[in-house]
């Protein structure tokens, strides 16, 4: 079997040997046809901090590096484990978005209902346990969801992103019709745009200095485009919403003008949500929170409703996010043309696949 495997920091090896997993008796066997490639895997492929290090296994895989990587993954179901008896109408060949995410299940956290949450919490494809950029890969019946025949498999992979943003979006308890501002238009930027777009809500506001980002916002249903190096955002936003500025704010972008221009420009009680994974401490005043009564909230990855939101609004068309996939390759090229393309041509793409669907039925 082919896998793409993690021995460390810009040492990624796409080994073609590995024994194929077999499938448990309580286990779905999935052969991935399209992973993207996520901002948080770039990351570790120029430093090392969420993959654990060899020698320090994972609590929940007992797995460190090598790893095999991937965890926005769509595929097609190629065995049912003979213990299975919770996949509904799924069956083999059916095609599916996988939810990447493992907890322990027996924490408090897990027990209320947030497995995002979970104090030992981990993903397919970065804490081991198998990875979407390889030949197979078996995960539990409650990590796969059957994608309609109107989704395609290069969209499916886009599920996971987009659980993110639709997480983002619920956690900010924003009303219909209500104006946003969304700072940072990448992958997770974008993907929020859109959900927001999804349930109604009014004018959105994105922040971005990266011309092509700037037009797939607008392309998306971002209502006015601001360049953070040509104005004051926080000014030019209380100006756009009356004086007064939006009630929510989504921080997608993780640097400290983010930080300060979506804590300065929501209203008086208003709501950021930070969805950004920050790469150093920064300093903040609690003063611009304690003065407004603003509410400053982190939204951490997905739960499982979110995945079957996402997909529901894929369905009937009320997620259209096909133009966020900016380039596809093949795994044997993953990683020039992809890790190493997402680093030094990072202003040209948004979201990149890598296509493992030859194989895929």
């Amino acid at each position: 079997m082919r896998a793409l495997r993690y021995y460390g920091p810009k040492d990624l090896r796409l080994e073609t040997d590995l024994p194929e997993p077999k499938c448990g008796s309580t286990q779905v066997k999935i052969r991935p046809a399209f992973v993207g490639i996520c901002g948080t895997d770039l990351h570790e492929y120029q430093s090392q901090t969420f993959i654990p290090k060899y020698g320090s296994p994972h609590p929940l895989t007992n797995e460190s590096s090598p790893v095999t990587l991937g965890h926005e993954i769509s595929g097609t179901i190629i065995e049912i484990g003979s213990n299975v008896s919770n996949l509904g109408d799924l069956k083999v060949g059916d095609r599916v978005a996988v939810f990447p995410l493992l907890c322990c299940r027996t924490c408090e956290p897990c027990k209320g209902g947030f497995p995002n949450c979970c104090v030992d919490k981990g993903f397919l494809g970065l804490s081991g346990g198998g990875g979407g950029l390889s030949d197979y890969i078996c995960v539990q019946p409650e990590a796969v969801f059957k994608l309609p025949d109107s989704i395609s498999l290069e969209v499916g992979a886009l599920v996971e992103p987009l659980a993110v943003a639709w997480h983002a979006v619920n956690q900010s308890a924003i009303e219909a019709g209500q104006a946003s501002l969304v700072f940072g238009t990448g992958p997770i930027g974008l993907s929020i745009i859109q959900c927001l777009r999804a349930i109604g809500a009014g004018s959105i506001i994105a922040v971005d200095m990266v011309p092509q980002r700037q037009q797939l916002a607008k392309k998306f249903g971002a209502t006015h485009i601001l360049d953070p190096t040509r104005i004051d955002v926080s000014h030019a936003v209380r100006e756009l919403t009356g004086g007064n500025g939006p009630p929510v704010a989504f921080d997608c972008a993780g640097v400290p003008l983010s930080l300060e221009a979506t804590i300065r420009s929501v209203c008086a009680r208003g709501t950021i949500i930070n969805v950004a994974i920050w790469e150093k401490p920064v300093a903040l005043n609690p003063n611009d929170l304690v003065f407004h009564e603003r509410k400053y909230i982190g939204s951490l990855t997905y739960q499982l409703a979110d995945f079957g939101h996402v997909i529901d609004a894929l369905r009937t068309g009320h997620l259209k996010p096909e133009a966020m996939i900016t380039s596809k390759v093949s795994l044997d090229r993953a990683i020039e043309d992809g890790f190493e393309a997402l680093i030094h041509q990072r202003n040209k793409h948004i979201k990149l696949m890598v296509d493992l669907s030859a194989t895929a039925s």
